[in-house]
Formats: structure tokens, sequence, C-alpha cells
């Protein structure tokens, strides 16, 4: 680009974008400012950017244009504007023409047709051009003159940028937008055609509107899914196809009052911006004024000292530099607030408590905001020597009550299952809308951070929240919250619920913007945290007598290997030392090292071990002795130390925000690693039982992910064997050993079930060798056949690998997306790493949905009361139930039922359930 393009600004776009970002800000009088902040701050970081370059703000003039004309229906089922929206035009008007930029509305047409014209313009005349602008329809404008920023979004899009984040480059972007339509301005597009259909099509056809009608019997030879019946589709709808491409197309003729000789930028009008900055309450850049001359030192040229903005843009515009924290210990300033609480659709709360275990903590205070800035803490059990007077808890959470139970509030919170299991303990029930941040952040990106609020602080608000430590110290010193000051306390919590809301602000837009994730959010993860929370405080009955016997049974035979690896060694060593092993192994046993540590040193990890085993007894007693010593630390002597004192069982927390692919993970204790493949481990499930007069009922899907695997690739055969209730590892086998299915071995099925897991999982020939101890060649000839047998497959993998290269994702059937990075990655075992897990994680993720849902739906069931049972734990995809014994049977078969109408797949989901007195019995 020339260093000093023509910059044009696509004010309505930021306008709506900044409003529905940030947090619902305001002046002292009520004046909302939000918006108007944002769009300031973004074009403030443009006159940074580009000092010398001609610039205009570009905003829609009210009216119709000529797209009403054409088609009525156009931005039909746009709302109006936002009433807190309104009063903000005419200030931010105010403030583009006081910083000195041209500001252009120009009736008749559309911001986009203004910035498209001017554009064109520039381009005749050989001059580049920047268009700001948030919106995907610009993206046509661009060419080897014409680029696009995004400011709130750091991203610049040149060609190639179009390319790699659209899949087409812009001289097909017109046809994309018309075939799949656009929502937001009601642009009707072809009906069933989404984005990747439409993708799909300009690629496959390798053109746009003109190419794909005149040929349409071509596209179904396309290879994608549905394209056989696409074309009577589009031939039905040839006429929408292409209104629609008149409607997306932005014109660059328009005849404007302007011309690109009147974008010179006068300078700017400090007096005005002091006016204006002093009526907003903007006191950063007010104070900038003040002291140095702020905005009018911006023009200066690029070799010139440059002005810090004492407020720096961070990705959302905004600062945490004005707050408003306060303790409340008054009742009448309680009672003040109480009716601010009552009168509000929506709060945010957190609970400062004496212990991350929800089933002993108690309430030490609560945090409350309602608008971001303002925020407060109400202590209730500060119990330090000279703590000062607080209200009374029972009272402030009776006061409550009626709050936290309305369906009408929307609660928001960060992590907002464990508030609400611990409310539980105080028999104060949450209903209505639940908001959790840290759930918004794992569905927007589930690896892109970590989702604790700390984490999101920095990535989202580039804000470094005040940590626990530093205001508990740490290690065995560390104080409880009831410990700890209130003038240090109030602003801790204050900033938790303060950051959380500001968080909900920005995260909450970026979902809705992002595919189907706001239907991930919204029917998956918000509605289980409540089921979560249920299932969690009911927990599940251990024989703690049984657990001791067992771990009686693990010493013994602990002991008995350490003898066993001694007289193979030639003599004593500490089993669990990675040092004294490898010098037994290497240097006194002379077996071969196969792999280093990063410090140089003979690794012994778990991997090594395994592959020295093949070969050398030792490797292979060390493996036994460091799983049984792992069954007995982390099972049979820790599980009792578990038990609740109350409630005499063992209570998991469920995480929704720890796997990258959508599946629960459990830690305190870890239900989902149990060992279920050796005899010890199966034995530690016989010690999860029932009470008495109940059974417990497990229900487990069955091969779910090869189903999912079938549905995805619309394979024949697949689909075949599974609508014909075939055992799908003995088709298999018969189609992979050419044998008849009644004729199919019992190892050719092992065989076969390695082989249709394996590649699931991307195993190579080279593991499935290993794992069915045979040649690497005959692993790959399996492979290969299987492959030939079930083309569908290959299809499918050889797709996700390219649609996840193209987009940087993948996406499950319910819309959930699972980024993989490294899929681009120069490295070839990181990018060979990725490819891999995009074959996996829509299986795993839509397996995780299925039963995410399923749980949902069974915790509305049971609520209901028709059986006399409760949902106690849920591992992998099982779901485990304690159940009265005299309706077991008949709750198998309805349980199985709905869990089966859980996930509508092209071949049918199919549930076991089984009963028994402990959880081993029930498989």
């Amino acid at each position: 680009m020339a260093a000093t393009p023509i910059v044009l600004v696509d004010g309505s776009s930021y306008l709506y974008r900044a409003f529905h970002a940030l947090p619902p800000l305001s002046a002292a009088d009520g004046t909302p400012t939000g918006a108007v902040r944002g769009v300031v701050s973004m074009l403030k970081s443009l006159i940074r950017q580009y000092p010398e370059s001609p610039m205009a703000v570009v905003f829609d003039a009210k009216g119709k244009t000529f797209r009403d004309e054409i088609y009525p229906e156009y931005k039909a089922h746009r709302p109006p504007m936002p009433d807190d929206l309104r009063p903000q035009v005419e200030p931010l008007h105010d403030c583009v023409r006081a910083l000195g930029l041209p500001l252009l509305c120009i009736e008749g047409v559309e911001a986009d047709d203004v910035i498209g014209t001017l554009a064109f313009e520039a381009t005749r005349d050989g001059r580049d051009v920047v268009i700001s602008t948030g919106d995907k329809d610009m993206a046509q404008l661009v060419s080897p003159h014409v680029t696009l920023v995004n400011t709130m979004k750091n991203e610049t899009l040149d060609e190639a940028g179009v390319e790699e984040k659209f899949g087409i480059p812009p001289g097909l972007i017109i046809d994309y937008l018309a075939l799949m339509g656009d929502s937001v301005d009601n642009i009707p597009g072809v009906p069933g055609v989404g984005q990747k259909t439409a993708l799909s099509l300009l690629t496959g056809m390798n053109g746009g509107l003109d190419t794909i009608f005149g040929d349409l019997e071509r596209v179904t030879t396309l290879g994608f899914r549905g394209a056989k019946s696409l074309p009577k589709k589009l031939e039905a709808n040839r006429e929408q196809a292409y209104l629609s491409y008149t409607l997306a197309t932005i014109k660059t003729d328009c005849e404007l009052p302007v011309g690109l000789t009147d974008l010179e930028r006068p300078a700017p009008d400090v007096e005005a911006l002091r006016a204006l900055y002093t009526r907003l309450e903007f006191k950063g850049w007010l104070n900038e004024l003040d002291n140095n001359g702020g905005d009018a030192k911006q023009t200066a040229a690029p070799g010139d000292a440059a002005v810090e903005d004492p407020e720096p843009e961070r990705q959302t515009g905004f600062a945490l530099d004005e707050q408003d924290y306060r303790a409340i210990v008054d009742e009448a300033e309680w009672q003040a607030f109480l009716e601010r609480l009552n009168a509000s659709d929506a709060v945010c709360f957190d609970l400062e408590t004496t212990s991350l275990n929800y089933m002993v903590a108690d309430i030490v205070g609560i945090g409350l905001a309602l608008t971001p800035g303002e925020a407060v803490y109400v202590p209730v059990g500060h119990d330090y020597l000279d703590a000062p007077d607080q209200l009374d808890r029972a009272r402030v959470l009776a006061d409550l009550a009626p709050l936290l139970a309305s369906e009408r509030v929307t609660k928001i919170g960060q992590n907002l299952k464990y508030d609400l299991e611990v409310l539980a303990r105080y028999d104060v029930p949450v209903g209505g809308p639940l908001v959790d941040t840290m759930l918004e952040s794992y569905v927007l990106n589930s690896t892109a951070t970590q989702h604790n609020m700390d984490a999101l602080a920095k990535q989202y608000l580039g804000h470094e929240t005040v940590s626990f430590e530093t205001i508990a110290g740490k290690g065995a010193k560390q104080l409880t919250f009831n410990q700890i000051a209130l003038e240090e306390a109030t602003p801790y919590a204050c900033e938790d619920v303060d950051v959380t809301l500001r968080l909900h602000a920005i995260l909450r837009p970026r979902i809705e913007e992002a595919g189907r994730l706001s239907e991930v959010l919204d029917g998956l993860e918000r509605p289980l945290i409540p089921v979560l929370t249920r299932m969690e405080r009911t927990g599940v009955l251990i024989d703690t007598q049984k657990l001791g016997e067992q771990s009686r049974t693990l010493g013994e035979r602990i002991e008995a290997i350490e003898k066993d690896a001694f007289e193979l060694a030639g003599r004593e060593f500490n089993l669990g030392s990675p040092k004294q092993l490898g010098e037994i192994l290497f240097n006194e046993l002379k077996i071969p090292v196969i792999k280093k540590t990063p410090k140089g040193a003979p690794s012994t990890a778990e991997a090594v071990l395994e592959e020295l085993a093949l070969d050398y007894p030792l490797p292979k007693v060390i493996l036994e002795h460091r799983g049984l010593s792992k069954l007995r630390s982390t099972y049979t002597d820790k599980l009792p130390q578990l038990v609740n004192a109350e409630s005499g069982r063992i209570h998991t927390s469920y995480h929704q925000a720890v796997t990258a692919t959508g599946r629960l993970s459990s830690s305190d204790p870890n239900l989902q690693n149990i060992p279920v493949r050796t005899e010890e481990g199966r034995k530690i499930r016989t010690a999860f039982i029932a009470r008495d007069g109940y059974s417990i009922v497990a229900a487990d899907y069955s091969q779910i992910e090869l189903r999912i695997m079938a549905h995805l690739s619309e394979d024949e055969g697949l689909l075949e064997a599974f609508a014909n209730n075939q055992d799908i590892h003995s088709a298999t086998a018969a189609e992979v050993f050419n044998v008849a299915v009644d004729k199919v071995s019992a190892d050719q099925r092992r065989s076969a079930k390695a082989i249709n897991f394996g590649l699931i999982y991307g195993m190579s020939a080279w593991g499935l060798g290993r794992q069915l101890n045979i040649e690497r060649n005959q692993a790959q000839t399996y492979i290969d056949r299987y492959f030939e047998r079930y083309p569908g497959v290959a299809r499918f993998m050889e797709r996700t690998r390219a649609d996840a290269a193209d987009t940087g994702f993948v996406e499950t059937v319910f819309g959930r997306r699972l980024y993989v990075p490294d899929i681009a990655s120069k490295n070839h075992t990181r990018r060979q790493a990725a490819e891999r897990t995009a074959i996996n994680a829509p299986m795993q993720g839509t397996a995780a949905d299925i039963i995410k849902r399923a749980m949902i739906e069974v915790d509305a069931w049971l609520s209901g009361g028709e059986f006399d049972a409760w949902m106690v734990m849920q591992v992998h995809d099982e779901l485990v139930f304690e159940v009265k014994n005299d309706q077991v049977e008949a709750f198998k078969a309805a349980v199985s039922e709905r869990m089966m109408q859980a996930g509508e797949l092209s071949v049918p989901l199919l549930v076991e359930a089984e009963s028994g007195a402990n959880w081993e019995e029930a498989h």
C-alpha cells in the first residue's frame, strides 16, 4: 500500500458494533456514551496510524434507498435503532467533525455505496485505499489498491487475506452472499444453501452465478453433501438468486456531492473537543487535551514525537479506569440498593466463601453489579479481630431469594455452577436465565485461552485483576476470605463482578456473530448448569470397606512386583525414581535408549516403557507397578477420604470448560479416568453402590462415535450396517478380510475393532501394527482395504482436512466450533497432529453434545416425578442412575428411549442400559 492511502471509515458499521460490544456506559446525567467512546477510540487509533492520509467517516442517511425500491422487504426484519443508541448519533457526529474528519451522509444510498464509489474513483486514479469496517460485505471491494482494516478485531484483509478468510477471491464475494443470503439485511438468497454449500458451489464450479446456472448438471458431480439434489433447488430460485446478487452488490457509481479532493482533513477543533469530552465525561481524553493539546497533536508527521494516549486502546476500546466500588454494611443503604436490584432485568453476582469445596463452603459476602464501573460488596461473614458490624447473612439471603429465583431476571456470573451449589446449602434456589462468562469464552473458542476470570480479563479487557494470593497470601499461611479485612476484600469482590459484567458485554456479541455458537451456548451449555448442580450435590455412594480391602490387596501385589523388579535388576532401587530406573535400564542392563528428555537424559516415560516391554521383562514389570500404585493412591486410598461427613457420599466437580472437544471432565475425584480394561480397575467400580432398596443403572451409548462417523461421512457401507443393526466390527472384518459376516473369527473382529476406532483417532499403519502385533506393511494393507470398502470415510477425512485448513476450525453436527490452530503449521509433525485432531474432533464433539442434550432432557423428565431415581454420574458416553428396585426394568426402557432421541442422525443411536447392586454389575 502507498505511504498515504485514502482512509474511508464505515461509521455506521462501527457505531452498531461498538454499541453491542461495549458495556452500556453513561454520563452522570444518564446520557449513554458507550458507542461514542468506542467509535472515537477507533478513530483516534486510525489518526495515529495514518497521520497524513485523507480520511472520511461515512454514515447511513435516514430514509429509504434504491434497494428498498427493488425489494420492499430489504432490511424489513431489522429492529429500530435501540433507544440507548439513538441519542449517541448526534454527539458522535459532533466528535467526528471536531476531530477534523470529513463526515459524509448521502441520501438514497447506503454508506457502503458511498465508500464503494470513492474507492473506485481512487483506484481509477491510481490511489491506494484503506477501508476501515467490520462489515464482511465490503470484502467484494478488495483489490490490489483496496485493503480492509477492522480495528476492533485488529484484522487486515488484502486479496490473499480475503481468500484465506472466506475461501474465495474478492471477485466471488457477491455471488457468495447471493447464494446464502443475509438474514440481517433480509437478502433472501437460495433457500437451503448455507455458508458451506455456497462455498462448495463456487469453488467446485470455479465461477459465480453465471457459471453455476449455465451448467446445473455439473453441480451434481461436485461430490459434496446434497449436491445431487441442489440443481432443482437452484433452478426454482434462479430469479431470487440474481435479485440477491443485485441487493448484495455495493454500488461504485453513485453521484456524490463530494470528491476525493474534499477528503483533506482540517485541523482538529480543540475547544469543540474539550466541550464534547466534558459533556460526555471522557476524563482521560479531556486530561490529554488539557496537558498537551491531545488530538491536535495527533496530526504530527511520522517523524515527530508520538503523543501517548493515557487510555491505551485495548481490544474492546475501553479501560477499567473509573470505578465506584463500595461495601454495604448499613441497613438503609442495603434497602436502597435492593430496590435497584429488584427493578433490574439482569444482575451480576459472585459469592465470596471460605472454601472451594461447594459442599462445605460458607458464604462470607456477595458481590453485586448492575452497570459497568459500579459494584457493591455485601459482607456477611468476616470474623477477624475488630471486624466491623455487618448485615445478617440469613436476612440478606432472604432479601435476595425472590430476585435469584425469579424467571424474569437474568443472572450473570463467572463459573456460576459453584455459586448455585453454595446457595443450595442455604436453601436458596436460583432460576431464570443463567449467563456464565466462563462458558461464553469456552464456546467462542475452547482452545484460545484459559477460561478463568483472570485470563479472560487480560485477554479481552487488557486488565490485570487482583489475584487472591495478593490479598490472602500463599501456602499454609494463606487466609480464608472471612479473615481478610474489608478494605482489601471490597475492591477484590467488586472487581470480580465488574469485570464479569464487562466480559459478558464483549463475549456475547462475538458468539452471535460466529455461526451457530449461540445455539450451542443457549441450547447446551447454559441449560446444563443446573443439571450438573443437582447431580453433583446428589453425589454417589461408595463402599469404603470394600475399597479398604482393595487397598490392602493392591499393596500386597505391589510389594511382590517390587521383589520381581529387584531380582530382574540385580539389586534394590526406588521404582518411582526416573533417575535410578534409567541407571538400571540403560547403564547396567544395557537396554538401548530410544528417546531422550529435553535435558538429554534417557527417557523412562510410559510410552517408552511400553515399547521396551515388547522385548525386555523389567520395563513390563515397572509398568505394572506404576499402574497398580496409581490405582491405590488415586482411588482405593483417596476415595474414602473424599466422603462428605453430612451426606455420606462423594461429590465430584464436573467441568464444562476444560476439554477442547466439549466433553465434560471431573475432579476430586476424577471419575472419567477409572480404568476399565484391567481387572483391578473394574474392581474399583464395584465400590460404587446404591442405598438400600435401590439399584445402580448404567445407560451407555453404543459405538456412538462410529455412528457419528457414518452420519458425517455418508458412507453407504457404514450407513447400511448400522441401519440393519449389524455388529459394526464384524461387518468391517467381513469387508477387510473378505469373508462372510458369519465366518468372522474372534481375532478378525478384534483387528477390525482396532481399525474402526484407530482410524477415528488418526492411527497410523505403524500404530495399528503395534497394537495388533503385526508388521507395518500388513497393517497398511488392512487400512487400504478399509478405505476401499468404505470410500465415503476417505472422502470425509480428506474434505475435513481441507475445510480445516481453509477455515482453521471444524464443527460438530450441532454447530460447536473446534479450532485447530496448527493446521497450517510449517512443522510437519504438528500439522499432522492437527489434521488428526480435525478428523476426530467433530465425532468426539458431536458425541459430547449428544450426551449433554440427553442429560438436559433426562433431568427435566426426572423432575416430573414419574420415577424414584436420581442421575448420579456422567462418565464419557454413559449416564449412571440410582433407581428404586421395583422400578428398575421400566426405568431402563424409558431412559434408553429418551437418550436415543437426544440426537437426530442418519443412523439410529443405540443405548444399552443395565442394572446391578454396584456400578460394575450394571455393565
